[in-house]
């Protein structure tokens, strides 16, 4: 039994498949973690995580490690990638479309510290899937408008007005929710 990533990966490379669910059984939460935050429905999150290890199981000889972190932040990359595919293809559009562009959304003052995870999380999820692979990609995930631009082949000032307007969303949302509270 593998205790360290990179134990578990030399076991994979030599077909150990209960090195293989030991991996699976070790990422499965944050990985679903991720995708769950791109893809809002629940069994297309189920498929593309299933094909996101059958890509990593068939490609792991071409990973490369790096030390601690680098095997997580591997298959995230799968993810992520899998992910907006998934995305990309359901749309059968380009990510971003004009109707989606909602007129000026009023950016609110919000406190989500204050908003359980999980009822934040479904607020991402019910974002347009424009507004909400951005957010994602900048906010979550560390990509610059730039790369968050290239990676879904839009412009960087579509980048940044789409960012502005899934926090405007969110914000309200927040606010919605911190009143219902009260």
């Amino acid at each position: 039994m593998a205790t360290s990533d990179k134990d578990l990966i030399e076991f994979i490379r030599k077909g150990d498949r209960v090195a293989m669910k030991q991996l699976y059984d070790r990422f499965i939460g944050s990985l679903s973690f991720i995708c769950s935050r791109y893809i809002s429905d629940n069994e297309e999150v189920k498929d593309i995580l299933h094909d996101c290890f059958i890509k990593i199981f068939s490609s792991i000889d071409k990973f490369r490690w790096q030390g601690e972190g680098s095997l997580k932040a591997w298959m995230t990359r799968i993810v992520i990638n899998e992910s907006l595919k998934h995305l990309k293809t359901k749309e059968k559009s380009p990510l971003m479309r004009y109707d989606d562009i909602q007129q000026d959304i009023p950016e609110e003052d919000a406190n989500p510290e204050r908003i359980p995870l999980d009822v934040l999380l479904g607020f991402i999820r019910e974002l347009p899937p424009g507004y909400r692979a951005v957010f994602n990609l900048v906010v979550f995930d560390g990509y610059s408008h730039k790369q968050a631009a290239a990676e879904l082949g839009i412009s960087e000032s579509t980048s940044a007005s789409q960012l502005h307007r899934a926090k405007a969303i969110l914000a309200k949302r927040i606010n919605e929710y911190g009143r219902l509270e009260q």
